[in-house]
Parts: C-alpha cells; structure tokens; sequence
C-alpha cells in the first residue's frame, strides 16, 4: 500500500532528524544537503517540527539557480521560508550563491565556503527530474562531465533546457555523505527511476551516479 505524499514527508523527517541526532552523539556538527522544487516543501515543514540541537545543523543545498535569494525560484528562499523557521531558524544555512554576477565567478568562494561545512553530510537528500537530472547535473549540460569527475566542491553549470545559469556540487562531493535519500513523488518521476535502475549511462539519466551508493527511496504517487 502507498503512502500519501504528506504521510512521505513526515516518514522522511523522522528519518532524516533521527540522523542528525546520531551523529551529532558523536561530533560537534552535522551537515544536511538538501535539493529544492516543490516536492521537499511539505519535509521541510515537518523537519522543521522535530526538536533537534539545531544550533548544531549546518543546512545547504545540493545545487542552485544563479539568482537572487529572494527570487520565487531561489532554493536558499524556499529552505528559509519553510524549515528555518521556530527552532530550526537556530541552523546554519549556507547558500550556494554570492554577489558574483555569474556563477563562474563565484564558484571559488562558493566552493570555500562549503568545504568548510561538517563532511561527510549526515545526510545528502536528492531530487530527480523527468529527464533524470539530479542536482543540477542535467543530461544536456555541457558540464555534466565535469561535474561527473572533478574533485572540485561545485560546478557552474549552463545547461540549454534551463533558463538560469546555476551552480551545483558535483557528484563528487555529492558522494561524500554517511547516507545518501532520493525523494521523489507522481508515477512518471517512478517511471523515470525504473529507466535508470535497468541501464548504466550516466549521461543519459544522471541520477545514475548515486544509484550504485546506498541510497534509501522515498516515494509517494
């Protein structure tokens, strides 16, 4: 039997908070890496619920549109509006963008800024889109094959099927996390996963480099 969609996000929440409370029994600091869209909005209300040391809790973000933060679009606005907020306002949150006109010219103190967050990330949290990206490692960006094999920390990335130029982490430092959840909702994202998990070319469904790490599922039609 299938969950609802909000049932899914109060799951992932417990799930993700019981992490964090793990971790932090053993370091001063723990890491969450979220992905934005509209899918994760009702886990950020319910993780934002669950009382953490959240003073402790560096927050950021997977990838990013190269916008401003208060932009109806911005990732960093859609985790401020909806999990930094009561307890959780208390986080760390580091935005992956700077005052940097593009994100070429950002990238180096973007990525210093996020090398010195608490790696490994307790937790990376991914989205998928229909076309397989992951982050913003789309299949159609000419830098998917950087963002696939640098030791850089981010990647600026233009990519034909998006209007905003972005910067996300590359896959790279995506991997370095004790545990890595896909979050995904609707019968085509399901569709979609079943593609990848019965194929290997990461170019064409780049959501294919985390399926080899164990990644938990969440999903909810």
């Amino acid at each position: 039997m299938s969950v609802s969609r909000e049932r899914l996000a109060q799951q992932l929440a417990e799930s993700v908070a019981e992490a964090l409370r793990t971790d932090l029994v053993r370091q001063e600091r723990a890491l969450l890496v979220l992905s934005g869209g509209s899918t994760p909005v009702p886990f950020f209300q319910a993780l934002a619920q669950h009382d953490l040391p959240w003073e402790r809790v560096d927050v950021s973000l997977a990838d990013e549109r190269w916008v401003a933060d208060t932009a109806d679009d911005s990732n960093a606005r859609l985790v401020r509006e909806h999990l930094l907020t009561g307890a959780a306002a208390a986080a760390n949150f580091v935005p992956l963008t700077s005052n940097d006109a593009t994100p070429e010219q950002g990238a180096r103190v973007v990525g210093e800024r996020v090398e010195r967050l608490a790696w490994p990330a307790s937790v990376v949290i991914l989205g998928m889109g229909g076309d397989g990206h992951t982050a913003s490692l789309f299949p159609d960006s000419q830098e998917l094959g950087l963002a696939l094999s640098t030791d850089d920390v981010v990647v600026a990335v233009r990519t034909p099927s998006q209007p905003q130029p972005r910067i996300t982490l590359s896959a790279g430092r995506l991997h370095q996390a004790r545990r890595h959840i896909l979050h995904l909702t609707g019968e085509e994202k399901r569709a979609v996963l079943g593609r990848a998990l019965a194929g290997d070319d990461v170019r064409e469904l780049p959501i294919r480099a985390f399926l080899a790490c164990p990644l938990a599922i969440y999903w909810a039609p």
